[in-house]
């Protein structure tokens, strides 16, 4: 007779069947739950630049512009080097080299013998048949020192050191763009020269800001005779004539101040014109903004004038305040170079670019040294960086701009 009831299934492979629907029911879970997942992805990266912040979207629009980001970089590195100017310079602004007026710019040279050991050849200094000073290279290599040990200086007033970036071994000079007609290092010069007219132009800028910022703000918020009164004001100051008011106010200071006043007189200068563009432009933004609905709704709510104007307008404001600050810095910088260059800025010992560009109002000086022009290659070169800067933080800042 046969046996017709069914074979017992073994437990173990039972188990193991469970086991494996199982684990393929969580692998489909899963793969839809990543298909879900990168579709949520992609809307969320097509969709980003209109949830993002207004500072999100003004930073992702100025890092596509190339030429900003350079500008922006160069600034910063000038800025660094004029705050470590007594680290960079190899030389103090009184230091002379007698024996060495109007050097040439020595070449640096890099490789020595199949290795990287920078250094220059020595200089040696005499007199042509017309008793003009000659300089001639000398096959004595004078190897650079790296964080080298040279004069003291004080460091931002914080402390002292005599560590120094480079200088050449023993005694010798190293120029790097050439001396001055008293045997003074160009370079060191200009790098210590850089702390004064690049902090005369950012303070200027810092008056005006809270000068245009201050006036432009409350004509556009008050409106009425207060508006009226600051718009006059602004049109008598736009009426003078920019640089002859600049020579006139600094023709004005006394001959017999020091450096300390002197400075900041020209800084005050500066300033006295600059903050009127600023002003026009943010009444008429504050004009739009004071009719918006969370200002509307503040008012509503009882905000003071003051709460709205700090909490409310200057925020909104914010963006537009740096682009004129960053586009106004080249021009205080070009300002303070002019004044000075005329004999009505700063005046030595004070050591700024215009100061420096004195030397260059010789034009037989100028044919025969023409390293003394050297401080106007660094005027054009953060000129152009702060303009490049400039227009990239002017075009990130539009809000029509995509």
């Amino acid at each position: 007779m046969i046996d017709t009831t069914p074979p017992v299934r073994d437990d173990a492979v039972e188990q193991q069947s469970v086991h494996l629907q199982e684990l393929y029911r969580q692998l489909a879970e899963d793969e839809a739950a990543l298909e879900a997942n990168a579709e949520v992805k992609q809307l969320t990266e097509e969709e980003s630049r209109f949830a993002a912040s207004q500072w999100g979207m003004i930073w992702r629009r100025f890092r596509r512009n190339k030429a900003a980001i350079v500008g922006g970089i160069i600034v910063l590195l000038y800025y660094a080097v004029a705050l470590a100017g007594n680290f960079v310079a190899p030389y103090s602004l009184t230091n002379r080299y007698t024996d060495h007026v109007y050097l040439p710019p020595q070449q640096v040279h890099f490789i020595d013998d199949g290795k990287i050991k920078p250094f220059v050849y020595g200089i040696e200094s005499g007199y042509d048949k017309n008793l003009r000073r000659t300089h001639k290279s000398t096959d004595e290599k004078l190897y650079l020192r790296f964080f080298a040990k040279g004069e003291r200086y004080n460091f931002l007033g914080i402390f002292e050191s005599d560590i120094h970036l480079f200088l050449a071994d023993g005694d010798q000079i190293v120029s790097l763009l050439g001396t001055d007609r008293q045997g003074r290092d160009m370079f060191s010069r200009i790098v210590l020269g850089s702390q004064i007219s690049l902090t005369v132009g950012l303070i200027g800028v810092i008056l005006s800001l809270v000068l245009g910022t201050v006036l432009g703000i409350v004509s556009g918020y008050y409106g009425g005779v207060v508006d009226e009164v600051i718009q006059r004001l602004i049109e008598i100051v736009r009426a003078f004539p920019q640089i002859p008011l600049w020579m006139a106010l600094s023709a004005a200071v006394p001959p017999g101040w020091d450096q300390v006043k002197t400075y900041f007189a020209v800084t005050l200068i500066l300033s006295l014109i600059g903050w009127t563009w600023l002003a026009r432009q943010l009444r008429g933004q504050v004009l739009a903004l004071r009719e918006s609905d969370y200002v509307m709704a503040a008012r509503l709510a009882g905000a003071s004038d003051s709460r709205i104007i700090f909490k409310h307008l200057v925020p909104a404001t914010v963006g537009q305040i740096i682009v004129v600050a960053t586009l106004s810095l080249p021009a205080m910088i070009m300002a303070e170079t002019a004044l000075s260059f005329v004999g009505l800025g700063l005046r030595p010992p004070t050591t700024s670019w215009g100061v420096l560009l004195q030397e260059a109002q010789d034009l037989q000086s100028l044919a025969l040294y023409p390293w003394v022009l050297s401080p106007a290659l660094f005027i054009v070169v953060v000129v152009l960086a702060f303009s490049f800067l400039g227009d990239g933080l002017r075009d990130a800042a539009d809000p029509y701009t995509i």
